[in-house]
């Protein structure tokens, strides 16, 4: 990945200083709005920054997200290709049926 450097003006926060970044850091890396972290001084001239991801999507919302982006996926392609699209008969109920016979599914 190529590096992408990007600049930063002091700005004035309430009572306290603080940089403020552009607008396009933000849209390139949305994971990092509302990040907290910490600022190493290494130099004179140089800092070293450690961010901690805002993380709002739990693993339960993540499923549902990509579950709903392949319906979505799977929706779209059967409007755009119907030739493609199968009944769903009772042999392929029973194929599936021995498929998952004696295979216990998590609740």
């Amino acid at each position: 990945m190529k590096q992408k450097t990007y600049t930063i003006n002091p700005a004035k926060i309430g009572n306290q200083q603080g940089f403020r970044l552009s607008s396009a850091f933000y849209k390139e890396n949305p994971q990092f709005a509302e990040a907290t972290g910490e600022i190493e001084v290494l130099s004179e001239d140089t800092l070293l920054l450690r961010i901690n991801p805002k993380n709002d999507i739990d693993e339960e919302e993540e499923e549902k997200l990509m579950m709903s982006l392949f319906l979505d996926f799977l929706s779209k392609d059967a409007v755009k290709n119907p030739e493609q699209l199968i009944p769903y008969t009772q042999e392929i109920s029973d194929e599936i049926d021995n498929l998952l016979s004696g295979v216990d599914i998590e609740e």
